[in-house]
């Protein structure tokens, strides 16, 4: 799906169709099963506020997880540890002012 950047990444409209219709299928499945509009509805309803709850989570999770794998990046990028691996001054300069122009 997509350019394969972000594997599992969902986007909205993606979600929406999908909730709507799980909801639907729900909502239709309680009616049959119960034989009340009613509880058909409230059990659609439910589904699609339990399926928004966890769309939430995976959105946090990714906001949160990039930005802790931004802050572990950039720990690894520090002068000290690019000297441990045995980068000079002048070559991490270069690549510095490449990335700049």
């Amino acid at each position: 799906m997509g350019n394969g950047k972000w594997v599992g990444a969902m986007y909205f409209p993606q979600f929406l169709v999908g909730m709507l219709a799980t909801s639907v299928v729900v909502a239709a499945w309680a009616y049959l099963d119960t034989g009340s509009i009613g509880k058909g509805v409230v059990c659609g309803v439910i589904a699609a506020v339990l399926l928004q709850v966890g769309y939430f989570a995976l959105v946090f999770r990714l906001v949160y997880g990039r930005r802790k794998n931004i802050e572990q990046q950039a720990e690894e990028t520090t002068p000290e540890s690019q000297r441990i691996a045995g980068r000079s001054e002048a070559a991490n300069a270069g690549r510095q002012a490449i990335k700049k122009g």
